[in-house]
Formats: structure tokens, sequence, C-alpha cells
């Protein structure tokens, strides 16, 4: 049974996603996103589930750093998981008397609509995760009214749902992770995913043009590009890229060389099978077979069968 960190306590949607990516592995429950990962880095774990973006929001900060300072981990699977977020409070409370609201910052921004139409004199305040939120309104004497958490947190906690299903968007969706140390890969499916982090060697005009013509020549379809800074001062960027394939695909392994030759730093974090199971459209003459056949005819050339 493998031992499985997450982003804790127990209710969050890490821990759903967790549930639905590892049926039965043991849980670890860890304060932040870069304890869940340093669990597995230093072999407490056997495998983290943390999440890396969300559909409104955009890409969960904490860890795209740490993918990109922390020690090297491989991205093994992910899940798309839809929020939905629930109005908790301990029994009889009423929804008029609440004056203080309990969650994670982007519970705040997904549910603004809600808390600006149903709890305008209420003050929201930011929580380590929406499950603590709820695990704090559960307690006797909590300076908190109310939570703003995932419904699974109020079965955990005995709280009530006053409010569901209370975000500004009905479709929001999390794309987590499964992570593990560096090891084999999952084999390719046919419908993957692979990700890197990629930094410039210098800041150049059209340096990122540059980047990008490496998947573009070679028909790699891109599926997320995020800027994050270097910490080396303002307007110093580094790159996260999620795009189409395999790292066994020929097309792939070509664009992750021609970065390797032109960037400072490539950081491979894995190739793994797509949640949603779409499969890339494979634009001619960048299938296997073309590249292959295109490395046979240069060897005859070399050769000097002309």
């Amino acid at each position: 049974m493998p031992r499985i960190s997450y982003l804790g306590p127990e209710g969050t949607f890490t821990e759903e996603a967790l549930r639905l990516l590892e049926p039965g592995a043991e849980q670890l429950s860890c304060a932040n996103v870069t304890a869940a990962l340093n669990a597995v880095r230093n072999g407490e774990a056997d495998g983290a589930v943390v999440p890396l973006e969300n559909s409104l929001e955009g890409g969960i900060t904490t860890t795209l750093d740490e993918f990109a300072w922390g020690e090297p981990l491989l991205i093994t699977a992910e899940l798309l998981l839809p929020v939905r977020f629930s109005l908790l409070a301990r029994p009889d409370t009423e929804i008029g008397h609440i004056k203080r609201v309990y969650t994670h910052p982007a519970a705040i921004t997904q549910c603004r609509a809600f808390t600006s139409r149903e709890l305008p004199d209420a003050v929201v305040v930011s929580a380590p995760s929406t499950a603590a939120a709820a695990q704090e309104v559960a307690l006797p004497g909590s300076p908190y009214d109310a939570a703003i958490a995932a419904p699974i947190a109020g079965e955990h906690y005995g709280l009530v749902e006053l409010a569901g299903d209370i975000g500004d968007r009905s479709d929001t969706v999390t794309r987590f992770i499964r992570v593990s140390r560096p090891g084999a890969l999952p084999e390719p499916t046919g419908s993957d995913r692979t990700t890197l982090v990629v930094f410039l060697a210098d800041d150049h005009p059209g340096a990122l043009l540059e980047m990008l013509t490496e998947f573009s020549v070679r028909g790699v379809n891109l599926s997320r590009i995020e800027s994050r800074p270097t910490r080396d001062g303002i307007g110093h960027y580094f790159f996260h890229f999620d795009f189409e394939g395999h790292v066994a695909d020929a097309r792939v392994g070509e664009a992750i060389s021609g970065l390797h030759r032109i960037c400072e730093q490539v950081r491979f974090l894995g190739s793994y099978p797509r949640a949603d199971g779409v499969a890339p459209q494979i634009k001619r003459g960048t299938a296997d077979a073309d590249f292959a056949e295109a490395g046979q005819w240069l060897a005859r050339i070399r050769a000097g069968q002309v």
C-alpha cells in the first residue's frame, strides 16, 4: 500500500483528488504543498498529490515554484476535479448572523459574488486551506462564524451546510497531479502530456519566440505556458510549459533537445496520461515515422548516396 502525502488537513479538495488517484492508499496529511512534496523527497512518502492549476485562477504558484527550485520530482498522473464550494457553519447558525468567514485565498476569489451578495457585512479572512478553515470554525469559541470549504470538510468536522455550490462559476475545475521521486516514466498511451520548466540563457529580443519555435516547427501543441519570476529582480522570468505528447514521441524529444541547446536550463517534470483522454492531432511530417524516414534519408546523403 503506497503512502501518499497531500495538502491537508482532512477535508481538502486535495484529499478528494487523492482518493480518486490512489484509492486505498495510506494518507499523510501535510500543512502545505511544500511539506507534501518534501515528504516525497525525503522518503517519508512514496508520492504526493498536490494542485497544479485552476481553470479560474490559473497556476498554483507554490507548486510551480517548488518544481523550479526544489529537488527534482516527476509528475506521473493528473486528475481534473470539479470544484464545489459550500458555506459551512456550526449547527444552529443563521446566515444573517455571520460576521467573520474563514477560507483559503483561492476560495475567496472564486466565491466573491456570493459573499458580496449574501454576506455584504462579513469580513472574509484567509486560511491555510479550506479544510483548515472548517476545522477552525468547528472549534468551541472560534472567532469565525463560518467557513467556505468543500462539502467533505463539513462531514469531517461536524458542520452544517448553509449554502451549497456558491462558486462564481459552476464549471470551475482544479487540475491535481500525482508526483514521485525520479524513476521510470509512465508508458506512452497516445493521449499524453509533458511538462517542463525552462530558464532562458539570457534576455534578448525574440528569446521567447525562439523557445516557442522549437515546439511549432515540430508540430507540438502547447496547452499551457506560464511565467514566474526568477528572483533575480524585476523583469527576469522562467517558464512552465505543458504540451501534448510523450517524451518518447520523436517530435517531443526533438523539441526538448532543441530547448536544451538554446536555454540555460530545462527541467523535465514528466510525461504522463492526460486526464481528459484527448489525443493530439499529428501535423503532417511530424509523426515518428516521418522523423525516422528523414533520419534515414540524411544518413544516405552523408554516405554520398545522392
